[in-house]
């Protein structure tokens, strides 16, 4: 997809570069914060460019939490620890619980976007883990 075809899909906007995460990413991501912080829940649209991905992480809680991502434009992955990847697209909807290691992020000719939705729990703390390696994903 062609960068100027994703823009106008990506409803919810680009953002600006995620530099407050970038070294927790492989590539650049953009982050646009669809509510105000500190509102729960928290909706931001996230942006990979193709290649992108985040390091492995775990949204740990001690009750309630974890994620949901809102696929709404290009095409990325997703994937669990000990599980295939799968493939995401525009529509998709990945309900992530609390303690699940897991990654996500644009696939090689593709930019992707999601809606990544804090859900509200105790406790609530993400641990971000290592790099996904180029072997992991270049399998893919």
């Amino acid at each position: 997809m062609e960068n100027k075809e994703f823009d106008k899909n990506n409803i919810f906007g680009l953002g600006n570069e995620n530099s407050a995460y970038a070294q927790y990413f492989i590539g650049k991501s953009y982050l646009n914060p669809l509510t105000p912080a500190g509102v729960s829940p928290f909706f931001a649209n996230v942006t990979f460019e193709p290649g992108c991905r985040n390091n492995w992480h775990i949204h740990h809680a001690v009750s309630g939490g974890g994620q949901i991502l809102l696929c709404v434009a290009g095409s990325g992955w997703y994937q669990e620890e000990g599980k295939a990847a799968q493939s995401l697209k525009p529509g998709d909807v990945v309900v992530i619980p609390a303690g699940v290691k897991h990654w996500h992020g644009a696939k090689k000719d593709s930019w992707f976007s999601h809606i990544a939705v804090e859900v509200p729990g105790e406790g609530t703390k993400n641990e971000w883990l290592e790099p996904v390696s180029d072997e992991q994903y270049d399998i893919l």
